[in-house]
């Protein structure tokens, strides 16, 4: 799918796990998140710094801010578990290409920032030009430091083109269309428009339901609840079942996998 005469002219290639490859012309810059970047042809230099862009026009460096600030933009990525900075690419001389993927089997898609913003759960941010603004907007630290995820949002604004990229195949929905409100998976979740408002419940309930979920279901399911009239991506297999799914085979040869009704009663037959 080549795109022509958008923010930035890219094209997505790949089935199984899918790469944007991105024509850059002189006067752009892309930031993207480090461990994304494929490969890039040599007049595209590659620069790593702690600063996010804020506000500045398509090939500007990142606005300048002091000590103070940068502390604030670094510090708020920490406590969300992202990477400390970002790495920026600006080819010399001409246009370049630039290439980069996603982490997981799935597909890739640009959303074209024209003043909407954007909210992409943690992991889904991929690369974006350098006229599209980045801040960490809501951190769930408390069912994070119990589950060991946490639901975070990334918020993006300003114009420009954003890679974002899921897990298995993109699900895109409109609240509007289901009565103006649905509920998803926390770690369904990929990007919606800001134009949806939205809240974060975890399922419990009472102790023979947390039993029940304890022992058959994980660690419980983090509801994630979006109202309005927008765009929702949602992907189609959590990151945490992949996870799982890839341990199942990760054992030692012969070893029995111990967990459930087995690891309980061990011993006690």
């Amino acid at each position: 799918m080549a795109v022509e005469g958008a923010m930035l002219t890219h094209k997505i290639v790949g089935n199984a796990l899918q790469q944007a490859v991105c024509q850059v012309d002189e006067g752009q810059t892309i930031f993207g998140e480090p461990g994304k970047f494929v490969w890039k042809t040599t007049n595209v230099t590659l620069e790593t710094r702690l600063t996010a862009p804020s506000g500045n026009q398509a090939g500007a460096p990142p606005a300048k801010s002091g000590f103070l600030q940068k502390a604030v933009d670094v510090g708020k990525r920490v406590l969300a578990g992202e990477h400390l900075a970002f790495q920026y690419f600006t080819p010399v001389g001409g246009s370049g290409l630039v290439t980069f993927a996603g982490v997981l089997p799935g597909e890739m898609r640009a959303l074209e920032l024209d003043g909407r913003g954007w909210f992409t759960q943690r992991h889904a941010f991929v690369a974006a030009e350098a006229g599209v603004s980045f801040d960490i907007a809501f951190t769930g630290l408390r069912s994070g430091l119990r589950s060991g995820m946490g639901f975070v949002l990334e918020k993006f604004t300003g114009n420009g083109t954003l890679l974002v990229a899921a897990a298995g195949n993109f699900i895109e929905l409109n609240p509007a269309k289901y009565g103006g409100k649905i509920q998803a998976h926390a770690g369904c979740v990929v990007a919606f428009e800001d134009s949806l408002t939205f809240g974060v419940e975890r399922v419990a309930g009472t102790p023979g339901q947390l039993v029940m979920t304890g022992v058959f279901g994980g660690e419980g399911i983090n509801l994630v609840t979006l109202e309005g009239d927008g765009t929702v991506f949602l992907q189609s297999v959590t990151i945490e079942a992949l996870a799982h799914s890839l341990q199942d085979f990760m054992e030692a040869p012969g070893e029995e996998r111990k967990g459930g009704l087995g690891g309980m009663l061990e011993g006690r037959l």
